[in-house]
């Protein structure tokens, strides 16, 4: 389950990055319906932070130690 947070939570951040990109029409961003619209950089934004707080409440969770 620790694992999986922790994907998940890289996954949040690297995906809010894209989003935040696409909002600020930087070059190497992909196309889309998002590119140039501001609103996705404020979402890419907290996508970015939630990830970041599930990372750091995974990674002070203690092992799972098996029996």
């Amino acid at each position: 389950m620790l694992r999986a947070l922790l994907v998940l939570g890289v996954f949040l951040i690297l995906s809010g990055g894209v989003w935040i990109a696409q909002g600020l029409n930087l070059p190497f961003a992909p196309s889309s319906f998002m590119t140039a619209d501001r609103t996705w950089v404020l979402i890419g934004a907290i996508t970015v932070v939630a990830g970041t707080v599930l990372l750091g409440w995974a990674r002070r969770q203690p092992p799972v130690t098996r029996a």
